[in-house]
């Protein structure tokens, strides 16, 4: 079984005519007109491979499904509340998402959707993972910035280098973190709000790793070895506590090249 992903961009103006059909697609399609509202929707496919053609699904189709159904949902839902001066909460969108889902679902063939995933910008999306999903995955990307060193007191100079190569400089080397924090939250309830979240991603974790080095000013990696994979531990057991059982995933980002993901246990209390 094999999972083949779809990101479809598209804009919409809340306040114009219904969009006409643009020929970017690179920058969206529906292209929108003026200051529109944009958005990138990810389609991840489950299925087989056709022998014939080599597919899971031709993306076009994918293409195809986005643009002549969902974008028209959400252009037409949008257009209303922002005519009607109202409010479009995350409930409400994780709604569109199963509308969608419902409606795209018999576009691909043997292919079945097994999550939508819609970026409301650069660095924040909302996510499902069933038609009738009763959850929604929310999440948000953070940065720091800090220096580190990878070393075992255990090891010679000899096997530290051998093995952790450049990273094991002793005066350390710094990194531009990404760390992206995912919760799972009742899809039609209430949740701890993105302001209250925001302020215990910053307060329980960037805080404490910011323009640190890690091996020096973080206890906790006194004794452990700063990778990202430890950072992304460290991240969540400094998180759960307050996220409890809404925590899902953290994952890290030590480059563009390397991230880590760390999904621990879940309170379920």
């Amino acid at each position: 079984m094999h999972k083949l992903a779809r990101q479809v961009r598209f804009s919409i103006n809340p306040f114009g005519p219904v969009e006409a059909a643009g020929c970017n697609s690179f920058a969206s399609n529906p292209p929108g007109e003026g200051l529109a509202i944009y958005f990138s929707l990810w389609v991840e496919v489950a299925g087989e491979i056709e022998a014939d053609t080599g597919f899971v699904v031709n993306v076009v189709e994918i293409d195809k499904a986005v643009r002549k159904y969902a974008a028209g949902l959400i252009g037409e839902y949008v257009r209303k509340q922002f005519t009607a001066k109202k409010h479009i909460s995350f409930s409400e969108i994780s709604g569109l998402l199963r509308e969608m889902w419902r409606t795209i679902k018999d576009k691909f063939g043997k292919g079945e959707i097994v999550s939508l995933r819609l970026d409301l910008n650069p660095f924040r999306k909302i996510g499902i993972e069933a038609e009738d999903s009763k959850e929604m995955i929310i999440s948000e990307k953070f940065e720091f910035a800090a220096t580190h060193t990878l070393w075992n007191d255990k090891f010679s100079k000899e096997k530290n280098f051998e093995i952790f190569g450049k990273c094991a400089n002793p005066t350390g080397h710094g990194h531009n973190y990404v760390v992206e924090v995912s919760l799972k939250v009742p899809a039609d309830g209430e949740w701890v709000g993105m302001g209250v979240f925001e302020k215990i991603v910053d307060e329980k974790l960037i805080s404490l790793v910011d323009h640190k080095n890690l091996n020096v000013d973080v206890p906790q990696f006194t004794k452990m070895i700063p990778t990202v994979e430890n950072i992304a531990v460290f991240a969540w057991e400094k998180l759960a506590p307050m996220l409890g059982s809404k925590l899902n995933c953290v994952n890290v980002w030590e480059t563009d090249k390397t991230y880590c993901s760390y999904c621990g246990p879940r309170d379920k209390a």
